[in-house]
């Protein structure tokens, strides 16, 4: 408790010098630029806005009551970053979280490092920072490295070099863009791995995505199950039968297994897409028949 104490003291004086209008600083060659620019400073959380190039979309929220917990016993250990904007206007670049937290136990100030940046630097910051962080989703990953690329206009190979990563793992997921956004969203709330994602990305066909997805979900595959199955529905002679083996919708489900009891006989069902379907009522010999027969006519 003592160090977060005094490193967030350390600022304040800083702090006070941001609000001198007379002394306002505009750029790294201002007039004691050398003293702010770069060092902690103690902000407040009003100054500062949400910024728009911030490549996440969801937070946890349990995670985030969770640090605010711990930023309340020990403080903001790990200063935010900010660009200046204006005169004691200042716009988040990372920490985010940190942000959120602080502001959810009513704390009026932040440690903060202030940058000089453009709307482009800012946004390179912004990608690249989150990038690097390791409870990112495999969705939100693609979408910074996406960005970087459109925005910045930047190569992958350029890329590669600017976050230290290769650039077949970029490549690996930028592919994950391709998936329906059904399955994008899956994976971004932990349904499926990035793992079942690559293998999923080999049909084309969004339909054959999600047949495979709704598997992946209902009967628990592994990626190598997943693999596999991919394969099947890729060979024309297969595809068929993968279709058909199709997980029924719950009604279907009760359907069929309040029939196989009635009549004691294994019922199938099987669907074609657009509510259609075939029920199939399997009998031993003639006896058998007549028997289900005279069921069925004594429920009417």
């Amino acid at each position: 408790m003592a160090k977060a104490t005094k490193k967030q003291v350390l600022g304040r004086g800083l702090s006070a010098l941001l609000k001198d209008s007379a002394n306002d600083i505009k750029s790294a060659t201002d007039k004691n630029a050398d003293k702010v620019v770069g060092s902690i400073v103690e902000l407040e959380l009003d100054t500062i806005e949400m910024n728009p190039f911030q490549p996440r979309s969801s937070f946890n929220e349990e995670s985030l009551r969770e640090l605010a917990s711990s930023i309340k016993e020990l403080g903001v250990i790990q200063p935010i970053t900010v660009r200046k904007l204006g005169f004691n206007k200042f716009q988040l670049v990372s920490g985010e979280r940190r942000y959120r937290a602080s502001k959810l136990i009513g704390l009026e100030t932040i440690p903060s490092f202030i940058r000089i940046a453009n709307d482009q630097e800012s946004l390179e910051m912004a990608l690249v920072e989150n990038i690097q962080r390791q409870d990112l989703d495999p969705i939100e990953i693609a979408l910074s490295y996406q960005r970087l690329i459109e925005e910045i206009e930047i190569t992958q190979e350029a890329l590669s070099n600017r976050v230290g990563k290769n650039r077949s793992t970029i490549a690996n997921y930028l592919r994950l863009l391709k998936l329906d956004p059904i399955i994008q969203t899956g994976m971004r709330d932990g349904f499926i791995s990035m793992g079942h994602g690559r293998a999923l990305i080999n049909l084309e066909n969004f339909g054959y995505q999600l047949d495979i997805y709704e598997k992946i979900i209902s009967k628990n595959l592994s990626v190598r199950e997943t693999e596999a199955l991919v394969r099947q529905l890729k060979s024309p002679s297969e595809k068929k039968e993968v279709i058909n083996k199709k997980a029924l919708p719950s009604y279907l489900n009760s359907a069929k297994t309040a029939l196989s009891e009635l009549l004691e006989s294994k019922v199938t069902i099987k669907t074609s897409g657009g509510g259609k379907g075939q029920l199939t009522v399997p009998f031993k010999d003639k006896n058998d028949f007549l028997r289900i027969l005279n069921i069925l006519k004594s429920e009417n």
